[in-house]
């Protein structure tokens, strides 16, 4: 079996080989690949090369986290400016796929944080009794939402959900303005979406429309329809946030629902995105951390917990990569315009939480079996 990085359509990337000169070793971690439905489910064995493996006296701590190459280079370098004695590694996925993966290694951890997704996400993880408290020293400057028990997570930023669109086909007061606006007939074959079952988002997205159903109608039948409706809509689920960018860039879908960090960045590398706030309200997720049960490296994981949510790491994240703070305590003149404005330009819609951590897992299960492909389907 060759010896790889994770590299693949789901888990985009290890980081990168730092020093040349360092002698890598290898390991191999049982990784469960979860793929959608139409496709086969298994198990398999997946070679991991990690880069500068210990030889060079550093603790090593790894990250398993969806927050993109940007963001996780970002903070492995200034952390590791910081603290010269600790390597950081990292792995980003989707936000379910880390969880099913902490899941598959519980008997054997390999990761030392989990480091972003949805707090009811965080929830499931604590049901399986993949976290260990740690009460970060950052902990009373966030909260009061998005603060796990027993000090198991605690919320480092606030991700708001956006409609985008390619500025270049779509102009702004013709892009959808609301959630029902994405179910026009003129959005037909132009959407394109994150596959739902990986992405944290897109489920938090998924149960706002669903607990919208429940508290206007008792149930989620009428969620389930409109989800329905959009997938009548939809071209194509992509597997991970870079082919979504890359087929919204070139125009292969006009529109999509997604975070609005991933699209501030990709604006800033000049990808042709606009995006607009649901006028009735969007879900903002707490977006948490937490340490894992069983990590190989328990200090140097909390000292990197400590860095994160600590106010010089919360600036460098809201200035490069667009991160919405969790704390509310930093220098309103450090803090980037664009904060002000998404703070005074997004509505926050209602979201029963606990609901969708509870019954979240269900829903997605019906959505998969029988509502995927289903709207295109009668369609045609």
């Amino acid at each position: 079996m060759a010896h790889s990085k994770i590299h693949h359509e789901d888990t985009k990337d290890t980081k990168d080989t730092k020093n040349s000169n360092n002698i890598c070793c290898f390991f191999f971690v049982p990784f469960v690949f979860f793929v959608p439905s139409w496709w086969i489910f298994g198990l398999s064995l997946v070679p991991i090369t990690l880069a500068a493996c210990g030889n060079d006296g550093r603790t090593p701590v790894v990250l398993y986290s969806p927050h993109g190459r940007d963001q996780l280079t970002l903070l492995e370098q200034a952390f590791e400016a910081e603290r010269p004695d600790i390597d950081v590694r990292w792995l980003d996925m989707g936000s379910h796929e880390i969880l099913d993966r902490l899941r598959f290694e519980r008997v054997n951890p390999q990761a030392d944080v989990w480091f972003g997704g949805p707090t009811t996400t965080f929830d499931l993880g604590i049901e399986d009794s993949l976290l260990q408290p740690y009460r970060p020293s950052w902990a009373g400057r966030v909260g009061p939402n998005g603060i796990g028990p027993a000090d198991l997570y605690y919320p480092v930023y606030r991700t708001p959900a956006v409609i985008a669109y390619n500025n270049k086909a779509v102009r702004p007061e013709e892009a959808p303005h609301d959630w029902d606006e994405v179910l026009e007939p003129r959005w037909h074959d132009k959407v394109v979406i994150r596959d739902p079952m990986a992405s944290g988002t897109m489920r938090a997205i998924w149960g706002l429309i669903l607990v919208r159903s429940i508290r206007e109608t008792g149930d989620t039948a009428r969620g389930m329809d409109w989800l329905r409706r959009l997938d009548a809509n939809t071209k194509t689920y992509t597997l991970n946030p870079a082919i979504l960018d890359a087929k919204l860039a070139r125009a292969e879908g006009l529109v999509t629902l997604w975070d609005l960090p991933d699209i501030l960045i990709g604006i800033s590398k000049g990808l042709p995105f606009g995006y607009t706030f649901p006028r009735s309200g969007t879900v903002v997720i707490d977006d948490a951390i937490g340490l894992v049960s069983g990590s190989r490296h328990p200090e140097a994981a909390k000292a990197f917990i400590d860095f994160v949510g600590g106010v010089e790491a919360q600036i460098l994240a809201s200035t490069r990569v667009y991160r919405l703070p969790a704390r509310h305590d930093l220098p309103a003149d450090r803090i980037p315009d664009w904060v002000a404005e998404v703070e005074a330009g997004m509505v926050v819609a209602p979201m029963d939480w606990g609901m969708l951590a509870q019954r979240g897992p269900a829903w997605m299960g019906y959505w998969d079996r029988h509502v995927r492909g289903s709207g295109r389907a009668a369609a045609r």
